[in-house]
């Protein structure tokens, strides 16, 4: 069979190394024209790496990203309030990465190429629409640059098109607005030097203002910079989704930040670009999709960037999806039980990732008890990792 994916992101594309791995023959189909490393950093969580790993990409992920060794929480004068050891320190078997989302991007593309072939990944190609019949799924493509429509059939069709997916809207036209946390979000990255440990992410909260400052390789920091301005609820129609930032809006909040070796204002000012949005998030859907179409990634469960797992909930969604699709004996089986897995997963850490939004505590014990409470409603601690079985099939 073949399996059509629509989206050409971190879960589309390792949808498509998974379901190849598998023996299923993927091709991925991309709205953008020119696939390009745009974007800013992103953790991987060991949960994500340990299957990147699996699909023989760990040494890849090394050379590309920072192993990110501890959370550091900070006032913002540079006193330490908590420490929290990360990946292989905290004790996972693998460790935890931080990245650039366009680079990360970027190694899948060129793997899925090399396994897949060439013309495994067509871009400049949008979904228009899609039908389900007895056997397969026909499926309507736009070729952007000439603007001639084409029909293909697949077995099963994967809704990996992202935040504002087609495939989910087709699935569920009355699914509900972008809803915004009240959060303006903007972020950037600098070239600077280390600091703390050179695998430290420091993590700063003063009242309704944030910082959370990473190292992603190549001498760069990766900074996220969130102030509540608004009370939560729906996303205005017409909001500017991905806009430039600038510096003006953002830098009065911590001109008077001093965190000792992070030198704040200057992050802020020397960044290469800075992007402004607001942190969004959907209810969670009672189903993805049905019969042959599906869901995967933020299609599926946009979440708040706040619990850095965004993507590798994405990744272990394709890792699952493959699994799921070779084990069952026919496709419609395989989704749904792809889907029984992951729905009510990815429903908890989307509402874990609410309260972690909405948590404040700057004491010690309060910041522990608060990354505890969420590895455990994520289903990410480190006993529960390291024992589960591999979802390589076979």
């Amino acid at each position: 069979m073949t399996v059509l994916i629509a989206g050409a992101g971190i879960g589309g594309l390792t949808a498509a190394l998974s379901l190849h791995a598998a023996g299923i023959d993927t091709v991925v189909m991309e709205s953008a024209r020119e696939i390009r490393p745009l974007g800013v950093g992103i953790n991987l969580l060991p949960h994500a790496v340990r299957e990147l790993t699996e699909l023989g990409l760990g040494e890849h992920l090394a050379e590309a990203g920072v192993a990110t060794a501890e959370n550091v929480y900070s006032d913002t004068k540079g006193r330490h309030l908590f420490t929290e050891p990360r990946g292989l320190a905290k004790g996972y078997r693998w460790p935890q990465y931080s990245v650039h989302r366009g680079e990360l991007q970027l190694l899948l593309l060129a793997a899925v190429r090399e396994r897949l072939g060439s013309d495994a990944v067509r871009s400049g190609m949008r979904l228009v629409d899609f039908a389900q019949e007895a056997d397969e799924v026909r499926v309507r493509l736009l070729h952007r640059a000439s603007g001639a429509v084409e029909e293909c059939g697949a077995a099963a069709l994967i809704g990996a098109d992202g935040l504002h997916s087609a495939v989910r809207a087709r699935l569920h036209p009355d699914g509900g607005p972008l809803l915004w946390s009240g959060i303006r979000m903007w972020r950037g990255v600098t070239e600077s030097e280390p600091f703390l440990t050179g695998r430290s992410m420091v993590i700063v909260r003063e009242g309704d203002v944030e910082l959370v400052a990473y190292p992603i390789g190549r001498g760069r920091i990766n900074w996220v910079a969130q102030v509540r301005v608004a009370e939560p609820g729906p996303l205005a129609e017409g909001a500017d989704w991905n806009s430039a930032g600038r510096l003006a809006d953002v830098l009065p909040y911590f001109e008077d930040w001093s965190l000792g070796r992070l030198d704040v204002p200057a992050l802020l000012a020397n960044s290469s670009g800075i992007l402004e949005y607001p942190m969004v998030d959907r209810e969670p859907l009672p189903a993805w999709g049905r019969g042959r179409v599906t869901l995967l990634g933020d299609a599926a469960h946009p979440m708040y960037p706040v619990g850095a797992n965004g993507a590798s909930q994405s990744i272990v969604d394709a890792r699952v999806l493959a699994a799921e699709l070779t084990a069952a004996g026919d496709v419609p089986t395989g989704l749904a039980r792809y889907e029984s897995l992951r729905r009510e997963a990815t429903a908890a850490v989307v509402l874990a990732n609410r309260e972690m939004s909405r948590t404040s505590s700057g004491s010690a014990s309060g910041l522990a008890r608060m990354t505890d409470t969420y590895r455990h409603a994520t289903g990410s601690d480190v006993a529960v990792l390291n024992s589960r079985a591999s979802l390589t099939p076979g």
